[in-house]
C-alpha cells in the first residue's frame, strides 16, 4: 500500500469524534458493526470504521468481545476521584 491509499484509507478527526458520540449514545449494552452504521448520520468506509474502533478499543473507550462492541469509558469525575483514592481493607 503506497502513501496515497494510507492518507486515503485514514479516519478525519471529525470522523472519529463522530462515531465516538454515536457509540457513547448508544440504547443497547452490546452492539455490532452492522449496529454502528445504522446509527451513523452519514455513512463511512468499513474500514475507516475499523480503524476507528481499534483505535478507541486501544484507548480504552470501547471493549470488543465476540458478543460484539461496548461502551465502557466513563468521564465521571467523581468516579475519577474515587478511583485515585482506592479502597482501604
Amino acid at each position: 500500500m503506497n502513501e496515497a491509499q494510507k492518507l486515503i484509507s485514514s479516519p478525519t478527526l471529525n470522523t472519529v469524534l463522530m462515531v465516538e458520540e454515536i457509540l457513547s449514545k448508544m440504547d443497547k449494552s452490546i452492539f455490532s458493526m452492522a449496529d454502528i452504521k445504522k446509527a451513523l448520520p452519514k455513512q463511512i468506509n468499513h474500514n475507516v470504521l475499523k480503524k476507528i474502533l481499534e483505535y478507541l478499543e486501544y484507548s480504552n473507550k470501547i471493549a470488543v468481545s465476540i458478543k460484539g462492541i461496548t461502551w465502557i469509558f466513563n468521564s465521571d469525575k467523581r468516579l475519577k476521584e474515587e478511583l485515585t483514592k482506592g479502597l482501604e481493607l
